[in-house]
């Protein structure tokens, strides 16, 4: 079964750093494009990051664009989130996912969602 298991997240002071790590299987992974969604309390999920299956493409929200960086490592079937100059408004459980095969400006499916990791940026 498609699974994704997410870790890294914690606290962290504003302006301050984290790498959310996801590890994938079940699937073919370097044949699938990869993204990293967050839903902050009382919100709902956004997409923040997506990669191309081969890593070469990235696109991110513009909420999180100059800060955030997406990478992926197919060998290990890994998906990385490295996040800068955090603010508490990215505080949010942060979620990995595959996109739809071939769509790479798609939505993630609803069926394999993770546990997600917790990120709280704070003072």
């Amino acid at each position: 079964q498609v699974q994704f298991v997410e870790s890294g997240g914690g606290w962290v002071q504003p302006g301050g750093s984290l790498r959310l790590s996801c590890a994938a299987s079940g699937f073919t992974f370097s044949t699938y494009a990869m993204t990293w969604y967050r839903q902050a309390p009382g919100k709902e999920r956004e997409l923040v990051a997506r990669i191309s299956n081969g890593g070469v493409r990235t696109n991110y929200a513009d909420s999180v664009k100059g800060r955030f960086t997406i990478s992926r490592d197919n060998a290990k079937k890994m998906v990385l989130l490295q996040m800068n100059s955090l603010k508490p408004e990215d505080t949010a459980v942060y979620y990995c996912n595959r996109l739809p095969f071939g769509d790479y400006w798609g939505q993630a499916l609803g069926d394999y969602w993770g546990q997600g990791t917790q990120v709280t940026v704070s003072s």
